[in-house]
C-alpha cells in the first residue's frame, strides 16, 4: 500500500545569478543542479557537452575565473559571482579565438563532441604558461578524452596556438 508523504520533498528552486561569457544570467534552479546542467538546460548554451557525467572525460570543461573545471562535478549555485566562459564565449563575433582557429587549421577534431572541452582546456593550458613540447601538452590535456583519437592533431593545434602567444 503506497504511503502518502504529502508535498514533494527535496530542495526547492532558488534564484541564482551566473555571469556566463560576460553576460548576466538570472536563473531559478534547484540548489543541486550542476553547472553543466545549468549551462545546457537553463542558460540555453549547449556547446558544453555532457559526456561521462563523472568528471573523467573532460567534455564538460569550462573556465571559471580563468581556471578549467569539469562542470559536471560542481554545483551552479557555487559559482555566483564567478566569471564562467564556455565555448560560445571564446569567439569575438565571427572572428574565431586563436585556439579555435588552430583546431580548424590542424584538424584537431573528428566527430567534434569533445572539441569544446578540448579547446577550453587548451586555452587554460596556455594561460597557465605550461611547457609546449608534445609530452607536456599531452600530460596537461590528459583530462580531456577524444574517443576518435585525434590526439596528434590536438597536440599540433595547441602547440601552434601557443607559438602565436594566445
Amino acid at each position: 500500500m503506497p504511503v502518502d508523504v504529502g508535498p514533494r520533498a527535496g530542495p526547492h528552486p532558488v534564484p541564482v545569478t551566473l555571469t556566463i561569457n560576460g553576460m548576466r544570467h538570472d536563473l531559478t534552479i534547484e540548489p543541486r543542479v550542476t553547472l553543466l546542467d545549468a549551462l545546457r538546460e537553463y542558460a540555453n548554451l549547449p556547446g558544453t557537452k555532457k559526456g561521462c557525467d563523472q568528471g573523467t572525460c573532460g567534455a564538460c570543461t569550462v573556465l571559471v575565473n580563468g581556471r578549467r573545471i569539469d562542470s559536471c562535478l560542481t554545483l551552479a549555485i557555487m559559482h555566483t559571482g564567478a566569471r564562467i566562459t564556455t565555448i560560445e564565449g571564446l569567439a569575438d563575433g565571427d572572428r574565431l579565438h586563436p585556439m579555435q582557429a588552430a583546431f580548424l587549421e590542424h584538424d584537431g577534431f573528428q566527430c567534434g563532441y569533445c572539441t569544446p572541452g578540448q579547446i577550453l582546456s587548451a586555452v587554460a593550458l596556455l594561460a597557465e604558461k605550461r611547457p609546449l613540447d608534445d609530452a607536456s601538452i599531452r600530460e596537461f590535456m590528459s583530462g580531456n578524452i577524444c574517443r576518435c583519437g585525434a590526439y596528434k592533431n590536438i597536440v599540433d593545434a595547441v602547440a601552434a596556438a601557443g607559438k602565436q602567444n594566445v
